[in-house]
């Protein structure tokens, strides 16, 4: 196989270990957020209450966000320590970009650095944590299944 070959197989498998571990990551945080009554609020994204819908805008976004994870922090990923510190790092980077960025300028509430200590915000960080270590883990493991 051309060295071309190889890298276009690589930076595919970049961005579908990225999607399966960010669904994989996504459904253990969206179960989370279902617990916690969060999905609702998410629905209010595409301008619905449902927390059916809240549930399928998260997977998408969950996706999307797995396949940045793989393409930005993919080569870096040997092994399965390195996919969940990796992984960790970006489930922090998205709490910061996501609630506190992100979603509340789309929702006409501004910024929302001053809550980011208060018990609400902590919990989503530990999710968008959880969520990326299960994601860095799945991506490991697809990258390693060759």
């Amino acid at each position: 196989m051309s060295t071309l070959a190889q890298t276009r197989s690589f930076n595919a498998q970049r961005l579908v270990g990225g999607s399966i571990g960010g669904l994989a990551g996504g459904v253990v945080f969206g179960v989370m957020m279902g617990m916690m009554g969060m999905l609702p609020m998410i629905a209010g994204l595409v301008g619905s209450t449902s927390a059916v819908v809240g549930f399928v805008v998260h997977m998408i976004i969950s996706a999307i966000i797995g396949v940045s994870f793989g393409v930005v922090f993919g080569a870096q990923i040997g092994g399965y320590g390195q996919g969940a510190l990796w992984g960790l790092v970006n489930g922090a980077i998205w709490w910061v970009l996501g609630p506190l960025v992100i979603m509340p300028v789309m929702m006409g509430m501004g910024l929302q650095f001053g809550a980011a200590l208060t018990p609400p915000m902590l919990m989503s960080l530990v999710g968008h944590v959880i969520y990326g270590v299960v994601a860095g883990l799945v991506f490991a493991w697809y990258i390693q299944r060759g």
